[in-house]
């Protein structure tokens, strides 16, 4: 998946570190990074759907980055939290 830029919503990034302690800048990363990405719900406008991100920072925190993907390419991050033990295990085995 190519991403031509992250777009930054400060209701959504405020609400992840807050709630979730996930700082933008580990999004990014996994964003940008090596990554697993499936489609996990239809977007509320068409051809926009939500998908489902999941990583390992540099710094070994397991992630599930939640986003919109535009119509441009460029990606709306809403929501980002540690891996549970079943996103682990299948991110760990390539599932």
């Amino acid at each position: 998946m190519k991403i031509t830029k992250i777009l930054w919503k400060s209701a959504f990034i405020e609400k992840i570190e807050r709630k979730h302690h996930v700082l933008d800048s580990e999004i990014e990363e996994i964003l940008k990074g090596k990554k697993k990405v499936k489609r996990i719900a239809r977007g509320n406008v068409k051809g926009e759907d939500v998908y489902l991100a999941m990583g390992k920072t540099e710094a070994g925190r397991y992630l599930s980055i939640f986003f919109i993907l535009k119509k441009d390419g460029s990606i709306l991050p809403i929501s980002a939290r540690e891996m549970d033990a079943k996103e682990k295990k299948r991110y760990k085995h390539g599932k």
